[in-house]
């Protein structure tokens, strides 16, 4: 039966190669009848320009490569820890990007997706922080800088993010629900997929499904999928 997936959060890097291994096996091994995969957000633990050739960027853009060559087609939307992904990366790889909320028709359901951080609005200091990270101006002037010391940067910020969450309480690092289904009802929809919280589940709120994806640990892929029948589940 045709079918596709939906994943997010497996922050791959080179220190974590069973995350590298687990996100192999499910592309090399994925069914004929699957139409689709999106990716929404944070593949990569960081990601600081396409010029970057790491012997794991180049292993995972030739990954991906393979998958849009066998007929798949392959959506990515930015994630907090990859949003400098252009392209460049789309062009090597034949995945498409997708801007920050994407409203998709798939098997007869309407979807939004989103990686899920900008719905997190009570973290006040995240979302200032995005706000500046998200400028293009800086963007365009932090990918001038020679790669390692982008490389550098990128480590001292994400080794401060988790330092940050330490200090903060779950609550605020979750989604706003208010917020989130306003945004549901802004596109009109029934069903929201996202991720970024890595609190995998499936909410049913005011007649709506809010499915969260799970982030990828070892021995463990956070995969959703939506069959053409419209069953829609967490594969085990």
């Amino acid at each position: 039966m045709k079918h596709s997936y939906f994943i997010s959060d497996l922050h791959l890097s080179e220190t974590k190669p069973e995350l590298t291994a687990l996100f192999i096996n499910f592309i090399q091994n994925i069914e004929p009848e699957t139409e689709r995969v999106y990716i929404l957000g944070d593949l990569f633990d960081f990601w600081v320009g396409d010029d970057e050739h790491s012997p794991l960027i180049i292993k995972i853009k030739n990954l991906l490569k393979s998958l849009h060559d066998k007929g798949v087609q392959c959506y990515f939307q930015h994630g907090n820890r990859d949003f400098l992904i252009g392209e460049r990366f789309s062009r090597e790889t034949g995945v498409e990007l997708l801007p920050e909320y994407k409203l998709i028709n798939l098997y007869g359901k309407d979807i939004l997706l989103c990686h899920g951080d900008s719905l997190c609005i009570d973290d006040t200091a995240y979302q200032k922080f995005r706000n500046k990270v998200n400028n293009k101006w800086l963007q365009r002037i932090f990918l001038c800088l020679p790669l390692k010391l982008r490389i550098k940067i990128a480590e001292k910020i994400r080794s401060k993010s988790n330092q940050d969450k330490q200090k903060k309480s779950v609550k605020i690092m979750d989604v706003n629900k208010t917020f989130t289904i306003q945004k549901m009802k802004e596109f009109n929809v029934d069903l929201l997929i996202h991720g970024h919280t890595h609190r995998e589940n499936i909410h049913k709120e005011e007649g709506m499904t809010r499915i969260v994806l799970g982030d990828w640990r070892k021995e463990h892929a956070s995969i959703l999928e939506l069959r053409e029948d419209s069953l829609i589940h967490f594969k085990k």
